[in-house]
């Protein structure tokens, strides 16, 4: 079976653009879950509901990777996970390794979704003593003095980094330097890296920091249509608690 390390995925050698890439796993998991359901044929409209897009922009998306599907049937789901799997380099196998055995980096490596879709973990590497030779989803976790061997190896061109924000870059620095060309990085940091390195950041607490901002704008929204001429509600009720039956309580009472 080839490996990550001599076969490279052919995106950016045809053309397809970085945006339409990101949307190929969206298009994967809905089709994944279809052909799970026997689905033969799938629409356009139907399959860019179920990936969270328009059917033009999947249109489109799909002509870069010549399929256009059949008019008044669709497109053939087996075919299109055959395609976009293929496109996306996961038919084949992506040893990786994952830096940083703590809560997140174990939950990472119990993850059952990689060999799945393409993904072997190769070694479980981290700085701490204590862990080492202990088994994480079955895997011994190894030292990182042995990080470039781990490396070279396993034939590795995929790192996850998972360790504190202090930690990342020199762990980034020297999986560069041994060979890995592509980094999913956990750690709440940005990382420099050289020209021909891919680096892909996961930082869940920017998502909730979004999520706060929507949410606190939708409050906002209820705030300023609710009842009161403009006024929100919270407001208003002070405003009433202030007023008696004679009218509003001045500020400060007379002694």
């Amino acid at each position: 079976m080839a490996t990550g390390r001599t076969h490279r995925p052919a995106t950016r050698s045809r053309g397809i653009p970085e945006a339409t890439v990101a949307r190929l796993p969206l298009y994967l998991r809905a089709l994944t879950a279809l052909s799970e359901r026997s689905v033969p044929t799938v629409s356009s409209e139907e399959l860019a509901a179920a990936a969270g897009v328009n059917s033009a922009k999947l249109r489109k998306d799909f002509s870069y990777l010549g399929s256009y599907g059949t008019r008044g049937v669709g497109y053939d789901v087996e075919y299109l996970v055959y395609q976009i799997s293929r496109e996306l380099g996961l038919t084949q196998d992506w040893p990786v390794v994952i830096v940083g055995i703590g809560n997140l980096g174990a939950a990472l490596a119990n993850y059952g979704g990689f060999a799945s879709r393409g993904f072997r973990v190769a070694a479980l590497i981290d700085a701490d003593p204590a862990l080492t030779g202990r088994a994480v989803a079955g895997i011994p976790v190894q030292h990182t003095d042995d990080l470039e061997k781990i490396i070279q190896d396993n034939g590795v061109s995929i790192g996850v980094i998972a360790t504190p924000a202090g930690a990342a870059q020199q762990v980034c620095e020297r999986l560069v330097a041994a060979g890995v060309t592509s980094i999913l990085n956990f750690a709440p940091t940005v990382l420099s890296v050289p020209d021909g390195v891919d680096v892909r950041k996961v930082d869940l607490s920017i998502e909730l920091q979004i999520l706060a901002f929507h949410e606190q704008r939708k409050a906002g929204e209820e705030a300023a249509s609710a009842p009161g001429d403009g006024v929100p509600a919270a407001v208003a009720r002070k405003q009433s608690a202030d007023k008696g039956p004679d009218g509003d309580v001045p500020a400060v009472m007379p002694a």
